[in-house]
């Protein structure tokens, strides 16, 4: 398209180039001014127009459409009014009664409801829209109706061809606007097949590379279809007739398209580059395609129509070059080249932006285009010319150097709208921008006095938004005091953020940021305040747990007191919905019943208002493993076999052990058994296995969680039998008469065996005798060996046999025949320093034959006869005492002996069986010892200044009683005051110690003498008796207002109860009850309708009260509210209140039992007035 306005250029090409270049060193420019977007400056801003929308310069409609629209939207400041051009002239809207323009809009509107026809209105618009600053311009829209045309009627003859000759149906579509998208289809509407033989060229022809007979069996009918107004043309169909031959000659390669051997294309930049060829020839051929001096674009080439057609989308200049098809069967092959040639039309290198300015600031506008050929470059301003425009006092400022215009100290009324038009035989492309000078007094952007909260120590940046134009400066102060803030702890930038590098808690403080230009000041001021980090200071660990267990991670923060915070956790990073099993508390997350599905990463983070920290640990849920599956048995031997099995899933937790159990189905059926173990990491072993024995195993995976379920078991797998491997364990021999000796042994286990039959081979003879072996054969686990002498000893040993022969021999063990009693007795038995516990014991041994045995000891036995304690009653239960000795004069020490006792004892001699006669019998009596502790030692407070002691003779006085010892002593916290001892008479049992201090406690030791000494210690403290609390108590009940208050509460129950007698005393009855029944004593007396009679036993009960005791003592308040209800039915609500029934009688065995500590009720007469 030819350039907007004409096609002038500047002179000569190489002077305006130098020219251009030697301005472009010299030149400084100004940073073009970035208006923000703030709505009240944007108000105020005055701006040229801008185009913001428009239709597309090619424009097709649909003749149906009863409207046609062709968009123009501009903006700018003021609103800008817009006119239209159609075909280079000015387009009148205002007399045309179809065409409206929207308010507001340039966007026109053409309405056909009432006649006329689109057509009328194709042609060339384009859309201006003005305000005072400028006129910015649409590209040029090129309005077409598409169109649709019928296809023109003609009578086709019948095409003849012979069988293996090419063929070629044309088509010739009627031209359609856009064109029509073509197809093949039978007089059935049935779609054409095509491959390799068959198939249709890009200008719609149908191609055949050979005619087959069948291909006559349908006639062909070229579909012309426009999508535009959704309408299918059709031609009259082709009859085909193939003349068939006895023999079809074969025919090498030819083209049908292209012609000849070489072709041309030209394909702009970024369309789509389609190539064809389309051969003839029987085989029928096939094509290949390769380019001349490279490789073809394998990431750009598609092969389309069975490799017929090749296709690049979005072509560029590297695309040009000679592409060459080539067809081949097996009687040749034959080559076209085709050279592309890629043009472009122009497209953007360096578009033209709007550009404000300050005034007297410098700036340029910059149109650079590319395109093959290159493009023309042309600069019109508000729509008209550079060249043609009048020179004005402005244009001196002005400069175009090629596609550069160049302004310089630019002044106000200057604003313009200028337009680039870059143009070559493929296109042209259009683009506006507006130089808008602009001058404005310093405003503030940002919100007013902000408030900043920042973290301690963090980069801080305040920010201070302004504009202005020219350009203001900008300074920030710190509480309104000292220069401007530049330098060390501070960074000042150009758009008006101040950053502190680190900030302090020093750093707190108001700052005021002040903008400056030649047309005024603006200020802002933003307060800082400087706040301690939220960290998280115990982070969650990573956890691994057992399934239905509980999990807590723990989160401990620390913040800012000023700032609130709020904690949330989140699961592999989506936000945690807390429920019964998930609950969190300040610090922690608890997961109750974990199961596999609570698996992930847990994240705890803390939110203040001006940061954050997090931390993440995962939970890993373990359970016993899986059985392990499909048991194999392989290798087989006769005592061994091979078991692999499939581990089953680990649960998380690896396996550690595999357990391999057995079942056999002679000895045991159904009883598993452990055989062996084996490392986590094996899953194939070789089982040792005993002989004789039908087995079938079992696999359990163990991991640090426990056992899983047993494996489904293996095939049985039985194996052969042999000799006995085992010796009978437990062999020895012992008497059971004194003339025998029982050989006994523990039986082989079943699966020791080895076979059938099991037997056992005994052999013994005397020891050191020399005689020869005696043997026997049992089945039993027992032999004896009988008519021997007393206590001979023997050697023997065993052996197991079975059917297929015997086992080892065991070692040979010692046995013993059978014991008989001691003929000799020990004597001369006596006793020596005899003390109070203890005494030495001395005799006469035996000879060691005279046993008859194995010697075990010399047994002692010895009782208590009696106390030489008068009337002390004691056990006379026997004990015995064993000394093992063989030296010539034996003795011992008897210990463990009450004192002060008589005692009697003999001896005996003993083997494994049997005890001799006893010895003679020998008495004597222990010396006197210390006593006993007290049976017992109790402390009672009885006034406010005693104690009331009282004790328990020793169960075991040891001696004669010479009296008792009391020693205490002042507890004050860890510390124990001086020692006070007190004595008593052995018949003394109680004691009434006076305190010289009634709030201290004591530690108290009591103990029993005899001559000997004292005796053990019974040791007791003085505890914080209740009694204690109520001395408090009569101390405040002693202030005088306490005594006015209860004497005027006295007075007023007196009052009540004088008033409750009179009533009673006219025998008046009175309803307790209205709509409820209340449930009644038996001794109650009703009247039918639901009164009482209060004539009562109880009338004449002297009234008692609460009173502190005469003999110092204080017990607690008889006047309580319990004794105002039942007894001890009375009850007291958690607030206090009282429930229960309020009866008047009591039970009269209730009454008298409590006739010294309850009083008449005050609530029952208050009641009784009701």
């Amino acid at each position: 398209m030819r350039p907007v306005g004409g096609r002038e250029m500047l002179g000569k090409v190489g002077h305006a180039a130098l020219m251009l270049l030697s301005l472009l060193l010299l030149w400084q420019e100004a940073a073009a001014i970035e208006v923000p977007l703030d709505p009240k400056i944007q108000q105020d801003l005055k701006q040229p127009p801008t185009i913001i929308k428009q239709s597309v310069k090619d424009y097709i409609v649909d003749p149906r459409d009863n409207i046609i629209i062709i968009e123009c939207e501009a903006k700018g400041n003021p609103v800008p009014t817009f006119s239209w051009r159609r075909n280079g002239r000015l387009f009148n809207i205002g007399k045309d009664p179809r065409v409206t323009m929207r308010k507001r809009s340039g966007t026109l509107e053409v309405g056909f409801h009432n006649g006329g026809r689109p057509e009328d209105y194709e042609g060339e618009y384009q859309c201006f829209a003005t305000n005072d600053l400028g006129v910015a311009l649409s590209n040029k829209i090129l309005l077409r109706v598409s169109k649709a045309p019928l296809w023109p009627k003609e009578v086709l003859a019948p095409v003849q061809v012979v069988e293996g000759s090419p063929l070629v149906l044309t088509c010739n579509p009627p031209p359609g606007l856009p064109p029509p998208l073509i197809f093949w289809m039978d007089s059935n509407m049935t779609p054409i097949h095509q491959d390799r033989r068959v198939s249709m060229g890009l200008n719609g022809d149908l191609y055949f590379s050979n005619v087959l007979v069948q291909d006559g069996q349908k006639d062909y009918s070229c579909n012309a279809r426009f999508n535009f107004t959704y309408t299918i043309q059709q031609k009259n169909p082709f009859n085909l007739k193939v003349q068939t031959s006895r023999k079809v000659a074969e025919t090498s390669p030819s083209f049908l398209t292209p012609e000849g051997s070489g072709s041309f294309k030209m394909v702009l930049r970024d369309e789509q580059l389609l190539l064809e060829c389309i051969a003839a020839g029987l085989p029928t051929p096939s094509i290949k395609w390769f380019k001349r001096g490279g490789d073809l674009p394998a990431q750009k080439v598609k092969f389309q129509n069975f490799n017929k057609t090749l296709k690049i989308l979005s072509v560029s200049e590297e695309d040009a070059g000679e592409y060459v098809c080539m067809a081949d069967n097996r009687l040749g092959s034959i080559r076209h080249s085709i050279n592309v040639q890629v043009k472009a039309a122009p497209y953007w290198l360096d578009k033209p932006t709007n550009l404000v300015l300050a005034p007297e600031e410098n700036g340029r506008l910059v149109c650079r285009a590319n395109g093959n050929p290159k493009p023309n470059i042309q600069w019109l301003m508000n729509g008209e010319p550079l060249n043609k425009i009048t020179e004005t006092p402005t244009s001196a400022n002005r400069e175009v150097l090629g596609d550069t215009i160049l302004f310089r100290g630019v002044q106000i009324g200057s604003s313009a709208v200028y337009q680039c038009n870059a143009s070559n035989q493929h296109g042209y492309l259009l683009a506006n921008a507006f130089v808008s000078v602009l001058d404005m007094a310093p405003r503030m952007l940002g919100p007013k006095n902000q408030l900043i909260k920042v973290v301690m120590n963090n980069r801080t940046f305040l920010n201070c938004p302004f504009f202005g134009s020219p350009l203001p400066e900008l300074r920030w102060f710190k509480n309104g005091q000292g220069s401007g803030l530049d330098g060390g702890q501070y960074r000042a930038y150009i758009n008006g953020t101040l950053e502190i590098k680190r900030a302090r808690k020093e750093d707190e403080g108001i700052y005021t940021c002040v903008a400056s230009n030649m047309l005024g000041n603006a200020e802002n001021q933003v307060q800082l305040e400087v706040k301690e980090p939220t960290r998280i200071i115990q982070a969650p660990t990573h956890q691994s747990v057992l399934r239905g267990s509980k999990a807590t991670f723990h989160c401990k923060v620390v913040s800012d007191p000023s700032l609130p915070t709020t904690v949330n956790w989140s699961k592999d990073g989506e936000r945690l919905d807390l429920g019964w099993r998930l609950k969190k508390d300040e610090e922690s997350l608890t997961i109750s019943s974990v199961s596999e599905n609570d698996e992930g990463i847990y994240t705890c983070t803390v939110k203040s208002e001006i940061d954050q920290d997090s931390a993440s640990a995962r939970l890993t849920v373990s359970d016993r493993p899986d059985p392990p599956i499909d048991l194999d048995l392989s290798d087989p031997s006769a005592r061994s076999v091979r078991l692999t099995w499939i581990p089953g899933n680990d649960r998380r937790s690896p396996v550690t052990e595999f357990l391999v159990q057995f079942e056999e189905n002679r000895w045991e059926p159904g009883r598993w058994q452990n055989l062996s173990s084996y490392p986590g990491d094996l899953n194939s072993v070789i089982l040792q296995l005993a002989p004789n024995v039908n087995y079938q195993f079992r696999v359990i995976a163990i991991n640090s969680v426990g056992w899983s379920q047993p494996s489904q078991p293996s095939p049985r797998y039985k194996t052969t039998a042999a000799p006995p491997d085992a010796i009978p364990r437990d062999l020895r021999g012992w008497g059971s008469n004194k003339d025998n000796m029982e050989i006994t042994w523990e039986p082989l286990h079943d699966l020791e065996k080895n076979g059938p039959n099991l037997q056992y081979n005994v052999w013994w003879r005397r020891k050191d005798s020399g005689d020869d072996w005696t043997n026997v054969t049992t089945s039993e686990t027992k032999y004896v060996v009988r008519h021997t002498e007393t206590y001979v000893p023997y050697e023997i040993k065993i052996q197991a046999r079975n059917e297929l022969g015997s086992g080892p021999e065991s070692n040979i063990v010692i046995g013993y025949s059978g014991e008989d009693k001691p003929t000799d007795s020990p004597t001369e038995l006596r006793v020596s320093k005899v003390g109070s516990t203890r005494a030495n014991i001395h005799w006469k041994p035996v000879d060691l034959s005279s046993v008859q045995g194995e010697f075990k000891e010399y047994r002692l036995h010895y009782w208590r006869e009696s106390s030489l304690v008068p009337g002390l009653v004691v056990s006379k239960e026997k004990k015995t005492t064993g000394f093992y000795t063989t030296v010539p004069e034996p003795s011992g020490i008897l210990k463990d002996l009450v004192p002060y006792s008589k005692y009697k004892m003999f001896m005996v001699v003993a083997n494994s069986r049997f005890e001799s006669l006893p010895s003679n019998n020998v008495e004597f009596t222990t010396a006197e010892g210390v006593p006993d502790a007290p049976r017992f030692f109790r402390i009672n407070r009885r006034s406010l200044d005693t104690l009331y002691l009282e004790w328990g003779k020793p169960l075991e006085p040891n001696g004669i009683l010479i009296g008792y010892q009391l020693v205490y002593q002042r507890v004050n916290g860890s510390r124990l005051g001086p020692q006070q001892f007190e004595t008593f008479r052995p018949n003394m049992t109680d004691f009434i110690l006076r305190l010289p201090d009634r709030s201290a406690r004591y530690k108290f030791n009591l103990s029993a003498l005899t001559k000997v000494g004292m005796g053990e210690v019974y040791a007791e403290e003085s505890p914080l008796f209740s009694n204690e609390a109520h001395i408090d108590q009569v101390d405040i009940a002693t202030q005088g207002w306490f005594i006015g208050l209860m004497c005027a509460i006295a007075l007023i129950i007196l009052i009540l109860l004088i008033v409750c007698f009179i009533k009673r005393s006219r025998g008046g009855k009175y309803p307790i009850r209205d709509k409820k029944d209340l449930p009644l004593d038996p001794v109650d007396q009703k009247d039918q309708d639901g009164s009482f009679d209060y004539h009562s036993d109880e009338d004449n009960k002297p009234l008692q009260g609460s009173q502190t005791s005469l003999d110092g003592n204080v017990k607690e308040s008889d006047d309580s509210l319990v004794d105002y209800g039942e007894g001890g039915d009375g009850q007291f609500n958690e607030d206090g209140s009282f429930i229960g029934q309020y009866t008047v009688k009591k039970d009269k065995d209730e009454t008298e039992g409590n006739e010294s500590s309850e009083a008449t009720s005050p609530v029952n007469a208050i009641y009784s007035l009701a």
